[in-house]
C-alpha cells in the first residue's frame, strides 16, 4: 500500500504525512519541479520532466488496488480509477467508479462554458477553507484504515 500524491497544486500535502506517518504508509510525492519534502524514510519524491501531463503518466503507470491517488486533476483521477486505485481530491472527496463519469462530464461542460464565456464570466472553484482540509483528512484516514483490513493480495 503507498500514497501517490499529484504534488505541484496540492494544498494537503501536511495532512498526508501525518496520516501516513501515524499508519505508517509510504507516500511518493510527484511533481514537475522541486521542492522541500519531509526528510523521512516514508516519503520520497519523484521530479519528472516538465513535459505535458509528465507527472500524470508517471502515477497512472503505476496505478495498482492498493494504491491510493491524491489528485485534483479530473483525467488522472478517471484514469486511476479505472485502473483500481482508490482516488481522492484534496477536499476529501473520493472519486469512485460510480462517480467519474459524472466528474468527466461537468469537467467537460465547463471547459465547454470557459472556452465560450471566458473565465471571468465562470468563475472557478471556491476557495479551499478549513473544512476541505478536515474532510481530506477524514476521508485519507478511512480509506487507509478500509485498505489495510483488505487480505493481501
Amino acid at each position: 500500500m503507498q500514497i501517490y500524491v499529484d504534488a505541484d497544486a496540492c494544498p494537503v500535502k501536511d495532512e498526508i504525512y501525518r496520516v501516513a506517518y501515524r499508519l505508517d504508509v509510504p507516500v511518493v510525492i510527484v511533481s514537475n519541479s522541486h521542492f522541500r519534502v519531509p526528510d523521512h524514510p516514508l516519503v520520497s519524491r519523484v521530479v519528472v520532466s516538465e513535459a505535458f501531463d509528465a507527472a500524470d503518466d508517471y502515477i497512472a503507470e503505476r496505478a495498482v488496488p492498493t494504491m491510493v491517488v491524491i489528485t485534483g486533476d479530473i483525467l488522472l483521477a478517471e484514469r486511476c480509477v479505472k485502473l483500481g486505485s482508490q482516488v481522492l481530491a484534496p477536499n476529501g472527496k473520493p472519486f469512485t467508479p460510480d462517480s467519474i463519469g459524472a466528474a468527466v462530464a461537468t469537467r467537460a461542460i465547463m471547459a465547454d462554458l470557459r472556452a465560450g464565456m471566458g473565465t471571468e464570466n465562470i468563475g472557478g472553484p471556491p476557495p479551499f477553507n478549513k473544512s476541505d482540509r478536515s474532510n481530506f483528512l477524514s476521508a485519507l484516514d478511512e480509506v487507509l484504515m478500509r485498505l489495510k483490513r483488505q487480505p493481501s493480495q
